[in-house]
């Protein structure tokens, strides 16, 4: 056990606490497991992200695995592209992961600021995120989702692979030697994963890589629609439009890689082969060597389904990704969208209540729900104007899609934020609410 204390009473002030070695500070990002913490050692003055893991809910959510996959997955990692896990301590009611402070940020958030990034500069990337996924691979390691907000970026802008939590170990391949646990995120999953016939972990990582690549090259997703069915009959013909100014090295790995047949997609192997891959590429030295102790925590043994849902898998994580965050659009346009457990009809009526006691009118069509800024002294383009829609994902799960047609972007985000915190929508869940990027 780990004893944890705060300096002081007085919890709302913001003030240090302490665990074991580590000084507490500022909250870095939160989710549905609970908070990630900046912390500092305070005998080395090493700078460190404590993600902070409630046990409760890892009861309650039945997922005392994927936590365990995680930490057994990020100790066998050591390199300088892939998140370190330092230490993983506990006390009764919590988990604490402590993991190499990475300060730069997502390079979701890269992309979604600046758009596509030069070429060369996607080319520096790609190839790091090739070593740390190959050395995952090399490690009996499959990230299994792969995507922009799991890339971090240190303060030198280079790659830090984050968020294992959907991975999987030599143990969990069968005796096919395949694995069949359909996860991951909806704009990156490979087809194969789509096809509940079994996949290969590295294949369908290195179409997940493709899509990155992809993204950093134009600004926006090769495969995506508002409509999940359509982005994945997209993904099953692999037909990802390639803009005429991509450089003609760039586009033919682009197509080898999004190949929907996995038989044939291009393998890490040959990906480093490559000649457009190949420029200005020093391969990263993984620092198998280092001694690193971590103290095991057994998570409480609870009962658990053997299958999980792929969205109630996404649905459960602290940033989900079932926004086509990248469309053509202008950039002042916003979508939110959001998953709940709620049936549709009780979802548009708590809409409905809620924006109306904002001072919103309310009109329906065809079972949507079309939300009108009243009494706007101005033109009509200038009233806030917004569709609100429900889709249904299984028979457990929706998604709802908040989309501004027209109007003033802050009264539109105010809108948004109410309605968030009304179904219980938690802060770093603002991925979902994130600028479009308009492609250059």
């Amino acid at each position: 056990m780990v004893f944890a204390g705060r300096q002081k009473n007085n919890k709302n002030a913001g003030e240090e606490w302490y665990l074991g070695k580590y000084e507490i500070g500022r909250t870095l990002g939160e989710g549905n497991f609970g908070k990630v913490k900046y912390a500092k050692d305070i005998q080395t003055q090493h700078s460190f992200a404590i993600k902070i893991i409630d046990k409760t809910r890892v009861i309650k959510l039945k997922i005392s695995d994927q936590i365990k996959r995680e930490i057994s997955a990020l100790k066998l990692l050591k390199h300088p592209n892939v998140v370190r896990l330092h230490e993983v301590l506990a006390s009764k009611t919590k988990i604490y992961m402590v993991l190499e402070y990475v300060n730069g940020g997502e390079l979701f958030d890269t992309i979604s600021t600046n758009g596509k990034q030069q070429e060369s500069n996607a080319r520096k990337l790609f190839q790091q995120l090739i070593d740390g996924v190959s050395y995952c691979h090399d490690r009996g390691v499959f990230h299994r989702d792969l995507k922009l907000e799991n890339v971090l970026l240190d303060a030198n802008g280079n790659i830090k692979i984050s968020d294992f939590g959907l991975s999987a170990l030599p143990e969990h391949i069968r005796e096919d030697g395949l694995l069949h646990t359909t996860c991951g995120s909806p704009n990156y999953v490979a087809p194969e994963v789509l096809s509940n016939r079994g996949y290969d972990g590295r294949a369908s990582d290195t179409w997940s890589c493709g899509v990155i690549l992809y993204v950093m090259l134009t600004g926006y997703l090769p495969f995506d629609d508002r409509n999940l069915a359509v982005i994945y009959q997209k993904i099953a013909k692999g037909d990802a439009r390639l803009p005429k100014w991509m450089s003609l090295g760039a586009k033919n790995l682009v197509k080898r890689i999004l190949d929907p047949n996995p038989k044939t997609r291009i393998t890490m192997r040959d990906i480093k082969l490559d000649e457009w891959f190949k420029e200005g590429y020093t391969p990263a030295k993984p620092n198998d060597d280092e001694v690193m102790s971590v103290q095991e925590t057994a998570v409480e043994n609870q009962e658990s389904r053997t299958y999980i849902n792929a969205f109630e898998l996404i649905g459960m994580c602290s940033s989900l990704d079932l926004s086509g965050f990248f469309e053509k659009e202008d950039v002042s346009e916003r979508k939110v969208r959001f998953t709940s457990t709620l049936l549709p009809k009780e979802l548009l009526e708590r809409i409905e209540h809620t924006v109306t006691h904002m001072g919103f009118g309310v009109e329906k069509c065809n079972g949507k729900l079309k939300i009108i800024e009243e009494h706007k002294e101005h033109s009509e383009s200038s009233r806030l104007s917004v569709t609100a829609e429900v889709f249904e994902i299984n028979p457990s799960l929706y998604v709802v899609e908040l989309r501004k047609n027209c109007g003033e972007v802050s009264i539109y985000r105010q809108l948004c934020d109410k309605l968030m915190k009304e179904f219980g929508v938690s802060s770093n869940q603002e991925h979902l609410a994130t600028k479009l990027v308009e492609a250059s």
